[in-house]
């Protein structure tokens, strides 16, 4: 007995199971519980729940039943879990807190956004939404698979054929084994644009999608996102971090104190919590000056109002409580979703694919369904005109037989007809024989051999199948698409960084050629007259020196446009503000600028308008005319301003308001003028158009726009300059050589920058060496065409000047040391 019961015990290795029982778990937690198919967005439970509610017929046009009734019908059948879970499961689809679009219509308490749970089932109510209904749309022609429920009594489907993007328009979060999902809902209209986009240009990039059809996530309770770097960096790698604030007003009140209004606030925030930190704050003084925080939110929307103390200042309490509390948080993204069954990192296209191919796979199935409905019916009513062709001898054949499988053999046998054509002309109604119900017949079988061969030719041809997606998704998007509710900003989400705590001051900003840079107060330099010997400006290593040098202010944008064609954006205040010798900082600190590339143009901008351009030139002689408001939203990373071509360069970059004249100057002292209109207004990342047609071994020094009754300025790399009328340069048609605008020599040395000046404004010479000198150009003698100029600075021999900079206000204060040296024409 005792050797029976030893040889029914089999011994197994702990570790070993242990191990296989947990991975069979985590798998089926991952795939059956935790997380969303990339196809429909959902996961098990709540396609269970809407499969439920669909199968006891609750849709979006039938009356309310108890939410009880559709939970015992999901764990009955379908979901062997606690009714707990997947009451909570369809609440949230109810929450138009929690869901983008609510995929259940709820009737009765299902929660708040304080936190408020909802009613016990029992008491609530609920039907689907009539856009859950488009999930389920064409279910039943075949267009999806189904299998076995958890006790083979049932059937249940895999996926749904989901007629719109559920997975991004409503987003979804779940935590699995040793891995996690969160993708943000999006906005239904963007979304389907996006789809759409893609069906037409399947090599779509995914900045061409975010830049020019999804925005960003759009979420439920609104509020804004702070940047786009977040949101690029999720659609990109499919992980990253998006920066939420609560949408909030600073209103002064009759008496001048002022009262912070809160309207809107982060995605997933619980409102009651958030009031109950803001006032524990306010208790243990960590937040001083808010004297009144009142909830005043009911049906019309949200509505935190915070009354302030007289001496407060609003923008500091406002920028704490950012800091310290849930008015601004983080939405970690994490695009996990199973396709084909197994959990995927997806970048958006990629989830925009998963549903594109999913939708051609329903539309072939739908199709081949509807094909074989047709050609079935066409059998049997070919049957029919059979039988009306010979009404008589079929009549006197059924007569004639004794029973109705006889008929049915005979009519077989005599007209060649399957068993199913006989049976029908057998069950056919005695009225068919009329005239009138015989044109039916007819009718009916010539639309069906018509609609037989429409379906054929989508079968044949993928373009059709796109086609009928597009009109589909165009249609659902009329239906059901509404406005955009979270607001995309550009800025810091650093919390002290805010503008408005920043006093606006006029600075300039330095950067070197080895690109570091700095800011320092426009008045560190003081104006000399032409011919003095400089000022040290910054101190710089051997081989380094200033390069770009501009006034501007604190408040202002600063774009940096590079060699490589692409432009960065950073705030004046941003930049780190050292002394007048300080090298500053390396720029690739400040902007994530790649190591091989260089900036070549600089310019500022203060607001990003419609109606003005930014006009690209570049060493080859292309020019390229794009709206500045393209150039609104740059990431840290950078983006592409302008597509080169081989072995070019951007050379200069200007802001022009569409009507400008535009000079072109070379190395060589060539110059064209012609028409900003000549060049039409083009994308961001299209490269441009011939500007100027170089000579041999010349090239593009400097790109100007050229004002009525201004002045051309020369300035060569020996130090040499002369002011020239620009009525002396004609306008001629892009594309041209130019005309000859300076006469140079081995003293003069080449042109190493020409400006348009109107002779009030000052500009700054800096030499390879880093000394600076400040030169008002009304000092500079006007001169013609021909001819080489003053000499503007005094240079060793080896010692060059490398660029050229306008100064627009200058501190008059004249040097003892003045110097004026001409040069022999």
């Amino acid at each position: 007995m005792a050797d029976q019961q030893r040889s029914s015990v089999e011994e197994i290795n702990i570790s070993e199971e242990m191990r296989t029982s947990f991975l069979d778990y985590a798998m089926s937690v991952i795939v059956s519980r935790a997380l969303p198919d990339v196809r429909d967005g959902l996961k098990p439970v709540h396609r269970r729940i809407l499969y439920a509610m669909h199968d006891l017929g609750m849709h979006a046009d039938k009356a309310y039943k108890k939410s009880a009734r559709i939970v015992g019908e999901v764990i009955g059948k379908y979901h062997p879990h606690g009714d707990s879970a997947v009451y909570e499961a369809m609440v949230r689809m109810a929450q138009d807190f929690s869901h983008r679009y609510l995929l259940v219509d709820g009737h009765g308490n299902f929660g708040s956004v304080d936190g408020d749970s909802a009613a016990a089932m029992r008491y609530t109510e609920a039907k689907m939404s009539k856009l859950s209904m488009e999930l389920l749309r064409d279910i039943n022609k075949d267009t999806i698979d189904y299998q076995d429920n958890y006790d083979g009594s049932e059937k249940e489907p895999i996926v749904f054929p989901s007629r719109f993007p559920n997975l991004l328009v409503n987003g979804s979060a779940g935590i699995a084994v040793g891995m996690a999902t969160n993708i943000p809902p999006h906005n239904l209209g963007e979304t389907v644009e996006a789809i759409l986009a893609l069906s037409k240009n399947p090599d779509i990039t995914i900045e061409e999608l975010m830049d020019e059809y999804i925005l960003g996530p759009d979420f439920p309770t609104s509020g804004l996102i702070l940047g786009r770097s977040g949101i690029r960096r999720a659609y990109e790698t499919g992980r990253g971090s998006i920066t939420l604030r609560a949408k909030v007003e600073i209103v002064e009140n009759k008496n001048g104190t002022y009262r912070i209004l809160v309207t809107e606030i982060p995605y997933q925030v619980n409102k009651a919590k958030l009031i109950e930190k803001i006032a524990e704050l306010v208790r243990e003084k960590r937040i001083e000056g808010i004297t009144d925080l009142n909830d005043e939110s009911d049906r019309e929307g949200m509505r935190i109002v915070m009354d302030l103390r007289r001496d407060a200042n609003p923008d500091v309490i406002l920028n704490n409580l950012y800091k310290y509390t849930a008015l601004q948080t983080t939405f970690g993204v994490n695009m996990l979703a199973l396709v084909d069954g197994t959990p995927k990192v997806l970048t958006l296209k990629q989830c925009l694919e998963h549903y594109l191919e999913h939708q051609k796979v329903v539309i072939k199935r739908r199709t081949a369904f509807e094909l074989r409905r047709a050609e079935a019916r066409a059998h049997i009513l070919e049957g029919l005109r059979v039988a009306l062709d010979h009404l008589d001898e079929v009549i006197s054949l059924i007569r004639s037989s004794a029973t109705a499988e006889i008929a049915r053999t005979g009519l077989m046998e005599r007209f060649q007809l399957t068993e199913k054509q006989a049976q029908a002309i057998l069950d056919m109604r005695l009225q068919r024989l009329t005239g009138l119900e015989r044109e039916k017949i007819e009718e009916e079988y010539n639309e069906l051999i018509q609609l037989i061969a429409e379906l054929k030719a989508i079968l044949a041809d993928e373009e059709k199948v796109l086609e009928i997606i597009r009109e589909e998704l165009i249609e659902i998007k009329e239906r059901f698409s509404d406005d955009r509710r979270t607001e995309i900003v550009i800025g810091s989400s650093d919390f002290l960084e805010d503008e408005d705590l920043i006093p606006e001051e006029n600075i300039v900003i330095t950067l070197t050629h080895k690109g570091y840079i700095k800011r320092l107060p426009s008045s560190t330099y003081r104006t000399q007259n032409r011919g003095g010997r400089g000022i040290q400006g910054m101190g710089t290593n051997e081989d380094d020196f200033v390069e770009h040098l501009l006034s501007t202010s604190t408040h202002s944008t600063v774009l940096f446009f590079t060699n490589k064609g692409k432009v960065y954006r950073t705030r004046g205040f941003e930049i780190p503000e050292y002394s007048r010798t300080a090298k500053g900082i390396p720029l690739i600190n400040l902007l994530q600028i790649e190591r091989d590339e260089w900036v070549n143009a600089v310019i500022t901008v203060d607001e990003f308008v419609d109606d003005w351009y930014l006009f690209f030139t570049t060493k080859q002689g292309i020019s390229k005319r794009t709206p500045l408001s393209q150039f609104a939203n740059i990431r840290k990373g950078g983006l592409i301003a302008i597509g080169l071509r081989e072995n070019d360069e951007l050379i200069s970059v200007c802001l022009t308001d569409g009507n400008k004249d535009i000079m072109i100057a070379t190395k060589d002292g060539y110059i064209i003028r012609f028409e900003e209109e000549q060049v039409r207004s083009m994308g961001r990342t299209a490269s441009g158009v011939r500007g100027i047609s170089l000579r041999e071994d010349d090239k593009v020094v400097s790109m100007e726009i050229l004002e009525a009754d201004s002045q051309v300025l020369h300035v060569t790399n020996r130090g040499i300059g002369k002011r020239t009328p620009e009525d002396q340069y004609r306008k001629t048609n892009r594309g041209g050589k130019g005309i000859f605008a300076c006469k140079l020599t081995e003293e003069t040395g080449d042109v190493v920058t020409v400006k348009a000046v109107s002779g009030e404004e000052d500009i700054m010479l800096i030499t390879v060496a880093g000394v600076l000198i400040r030169i008002p150009v009304a000092s500079i003698s006007q001169t013609g065409r021909n001819t080489q100029g003053v000499r503007l600075i005094r240079l060793q021999e080896e010692e060059k000047v490398a660029t050229v900079a306008k100064i627009s206000e200058a501190v008059v204060e004249e040097d003892e040391d003045d110097i004026e040296e001409n040069i022999e024409e």
